[in-house]
Order: structure tokens, then C-alpha cells, then sequence
């Protein structure tokens, strides 16, 4: 099948939704970057259609009846579909990714971004987990609450990562870190809901105002200090979080003043006392279950900077991201 019947198919699921709904659609279709389902907006409504077998978008709508009435919030027109084909149709609010608008802001307009997006996270985090809410699987970090420690996962793939070959002695490294500061996770707080990916593609930006959040996949009871590990790992790699034609144009130094804004704007988050030990093992959970999916065998030579072996071994070395935009705050290793 070519490259234009996929998107023609695509585009004929998301019509199909729209009429299933009730809803006009024979309107203009753009489809949209997502790296998990098959997204296209229209004049007024955005519609989402997941190939999966696992309903991802059906416990979405779920959740969303949960969220704050904010502006901020997504407003569900629509859920249905079949198992691998399940869609959500949302009302399309205004504005575009904050990430496009980010290199022509200035500070005080980024500054504006970041109180604003302080203020709708605090909503956010004031939702309680709902009890009904099913478990999100397949998460891109290895922890399990329901473990006797929740990074028990995270110990099974360094072991395995190590029985294969892929760089013994930083997996042993890794691993006493995670035996020698893995009980600051002991408190993992599931109370309330964290998005779980605000990246700067998920926030919409109309110019002066934070108009939405989106994507809510991965929203999920958590620590609210999770919530961190995505937002800086943002600030420390925003080229990586972008559409890629303006991946060119997204420079670190434009980040970095997020941090010591958050911690003023957003002290709890920043609370716990073992902060930094908690954000290195979220970070470590992640960047070894990326690994997993792709592990390395061979030179260090043979991979780039972003590879989460190379991540992996700035965290263990040096602290990595973490140290860089944490330190100057008083909160390094």
C-alpha cells in the first residue's frame, strides 16, 4: 500500500467517526503530527482514531469527565468506535503548539507561558485519581507501584540489558544507584492525576494565552513530581519534542530559564527532600525502557547524544540534564 492510500484510508476512518457521531464531515481535514494514533482537525472539532487494540482513546474520554470545566481542558463531542479502531472527538480550541510560537517570544511573554501553564497544572493536580479509572499500559517508564518497590522493573531490564552485553559495568553502575537511593521512591503518591507528556506540543498558544492542553493518554494517578521528568527533560532537548520543521529553530537556551521559573511558580512540586534522587530514577526508568525496545551492543562511537544509552550514562557519570538545570537552583546531586 502506498504512502497516499495510507492517508487516504486514515482520512476515511476519521470521516467515518465524524458521521458515526452525528457530525458534519464533509469540511476540510488537516492531519496532524502524532506519534500514537491517527489525528486530523477540522474547522471545529479534532478527531482522534487509535489502530490499537488496547482502547487508549476510550479510557481518555473516561478521564476527561474527571477534568476541571477550565478553559484549558478538552471538551469530549464524541467516543466510539470498534476494538483497533476506537476514535474521541474533542471541540477544536484556539491556538497553535507553544513550541512554534517559543523562539519569537520574548522573555516576559515566555514568562507569561510558564505562569500560565503553572496556574492550569495546579488544576490539574488538584483531581483526584478517579477510582474507576482504568491502568494505563504499556507506560514509557519502567516502575510498578503494585511491586514490593515500584522500580523492581527497572532492576529486571538492568539485569537483562546486562546479561545481553550491552555495557556491563554501566548497567551494574546504574544498578547501585538504584539499590542506594531507590527508597526515596518508598512515599510513590497516586492520590492525584499528572499529565504524564506536557510536552510544548501538547500546549496550545494563541499568542497571549494558554488555550489548551492536550492529549491525555498517559494522565494517570502519580507523583506530582513526575510530572517534572517530562518538563525538563523538554527544556534540557526541546529539538527532540517538536514538529521537524521547526525542529531547526529550537534552541536549549531558549529553555532555560523554565526551571527557576517552575520552582517559584510551582514550589510543591519541587518539595520533596530527596527531589534530585527521585527525578535521576524517573529518569533512569525511562531511558532504560527506551532502551529496551532498541538495546546496543558495541561501541559508545557507533550512537548520538540522544541515544538513552548515551543518557543513560550521562546520568550515571555526571548527573546529566538533571544536574545542568537542577544545581543552579540549589537542588543537584
Amino acid at each position: 500500500m502506498t504512502v497516499s492510500q495510507i492517508a487516504r484510508f486514515a482520512q476515511a476512518r476519521a470521516r467515518h467517526a465524524l458521521r458515526t457521531a452525528g457530525l458534519a464531515d464533509d469540511g476540510p481535514l488537516e492531519r496532524a503530527s502524532s506519534t500514537r494514533n491517527e489525528v486530523f482537525v477540522g474547522d471545529e472539532h479534532v478527531v482522534r482514531v487509535n489502530r490499537q487494540p488496547d482502547q487508549r482513546l476510550r479510557r481518555e474520554a473516561l478521564l476527561c469527565e474527571y477534568l476541571p470545566h477550565a478553559s484549558w481542558a478538552p471538551r469530549v463531542v464524541a467516543y466510539g468506535g470498534e476494538f483497533g479502531a476506537d476514535y474521541l472527538i474533542v471541540e477544536r480550541l484556539p491556538g497553535a503548539p507553544l513550541g512554534r510560537f517559543w523562539p519569537d517570544m520574548t522573555v516576559a511573554q515566555r514568562r507569561s507561558a510558564i505562569e500560565q501553564l503553572g496556574a492550569a497544572t495546579r488544576e490539574l493536580h488538584q483531581v483526584r485519581t478517579p477510582a474507576r479509572l482504568p491502568r494505563v499500559e504499556n507506560l514509557p517508564y519502567l516502575i510498578d507501584p503494585r511491586c514490593l518497590t515500584p522500580l523492581v522493573p527497572l532492576l529486571i531490564a538492568l539485569d537483562d540489558l546486562r546479561q545481553i552485553g550491552v555495557d556491563p559495568g554501566l548497567m551494574t553502575a546504574a544498578e547501585e544507584i538504584v539499590h542506594r537511593t531507590g527508597d526515596a521512591l518508598a512515599d510513590y503518591d497516586r492520590r492525584h492525576v499528572i499529565h504524564g507528556d506536557l510536552t510544548f506540543e501538547n500546549l496550545l498558544w494563541d499568542g497571549a494565552r494558554l488555550t489548551g492542553i492536550l492529549d491525555f493518554e498517559w494522565c494517570r494517578g502519580a507523583p506530582l513530581d513526575l510530572e517534572l521528568d517530562v518538563l525538563l527533560r523538554v527544556c534540557a532537548f526541546p529539538f527532540a519534542h517538536v514538529a521537524e520543521d521547526y525542529e531547526y529553530r529550537t534552541l536549549a537556551r531558549d529553555y532555560a530559564p523554565i526551571p527557576e521559573w517552575l520552582a517559584e511558580l510551582r514550589p510543591d512540586l519541587f518539595a520533596h527532600p530527596r527531589l534530585f534522587e527521585r527525578l535521576r530514577l524517573y529518569c533512569m526508568a525511562f531511558d532504560v525502557c527506551d532502551l529496551m525496545l532498541d538495546p546496543h551492543v558495541g561501541s559508545m562511537s557507533d550512537i548520538g547524544p540522544l541515544h538513552p544509552l548515551r543518557r543513560l550514562e550521562s546520568l550515571v557519570d555526571t548527573g546529566g540534564h538533571l544536574e545542568r538545570l537542577l544545581a543552579p537552583l540549589g537542588f543537584g546531586s
